[in-house]
């Protein structure tokens, strides 16, 4: 599949890092170092901007290197890019830690994983079928 992109990063595209990579990693676009202190988070510009096709999403997801050694993640998980969406993919990231976290640029921050979607028609109804489960909620098909 083609995805039409602007690159305004000094950065190359970005891309899958092994064969079987399902996502692609995000690198920070800064002019200077950004510090995200403890509990802070802020937007992180990217420098890209995407056309997906119709039918089509794109979702950002933390690094889980990031996560482990840093306690750096990301707010809104998975976000969704809409396949309507033009402006800059911008990454919201928070620093979960006790520490001052420095973003640099070029740095990976995020990665992209593109998917298909399916459109629905509610069918409004009076009952649903029954399931094993039922309507247990949180925990209800135990450990």
């Amino acid at each position: 599949m083609k995805v039409q992109i602007i690159n305004k990063s000094r950065h190359p595209l970005p891309h899958y890092a092994t064969e079987q990579s399902a996502g692609m990693d995000l690198r920070a676009n800064l002019d200077n170092p950004i510090i995200l202190k403890p509990m802070e988070r802020k937007i992180i510009p990217t420098g890209l901007y995407i056309a997906l096709p119709d039918g089509y999403e794109a979702q950002i997801r933390p690094r889980s290197g990031l996560a482990i050694k840093h306690g750096i993640t990301l707010v809104n998980t998975p976000g969704t890019i809409d396949a309507d969406y033009r402006g800059e993919i911008g990454i919201i990231m928070i620093n979960l830690s006790d520490e001052d976290f420095e973003i640099k640029d070029g740095e990976r921050i995020a990665q992209m994983v593109i998917n298909k979607y399916e459109k629905i028609d509610w069918q409004p109804v009076n009952s649903l079928d029954k399931t094993q489960r039922g309507s247990g909620g949180f925990g209800s098909t135990g450990q």
